[in-house]
């Protein structure tokens, strides 16, 4: 299996906008091979942001590669971190990414 996360920092003020925007868009994923699950995080609250992670397991790395690769995958992101109405950026700076191999499951 494959992990892949993207931290996000939303500003202040943003959160409700930003749940929005991830809650009700269409990700494509399913249609995706090699896909398993997604969960969108809310972390701890900062002095300017409340931080944010994307999680979604796949099969493997190839199988994420294949996401980012795909029409699925531009669909999914088109006007990524703007508000509904397209006006300004939700969250500060860019997403962080970060992938992990998985080594071990215990369930």
């Amino acid at each position: 299996m494959y992990i892949a996360m993207n931290r996000f920092k939303v500003a202040l003020g943003s959160e409700a906008a930003f749940e929005h925007v991830w809650t009700s868009r269409d990700t494509h994923l399913r249609e995706v091979p090699g896909f398993v699950e997604f969960h969108l995080l809310r972390g701890p609250v900062r002095e300017d942001h409340v931080l944010y992670a994307s999680h979604t397991i796949w099969a493997d790395h190839a199988a994420f590669e294949g996401w980012t690769k795909s029409e699925a995958f531009r669909a999914a992101h088109r006007n990524a971190g703007q508000g509904s109405r397209g006006d300004a950026p939700l969250y500060l700076g860019h997403p962080e990414f970060e992938g992990f191999a998985v080594i071990q499951t215990v369930a």
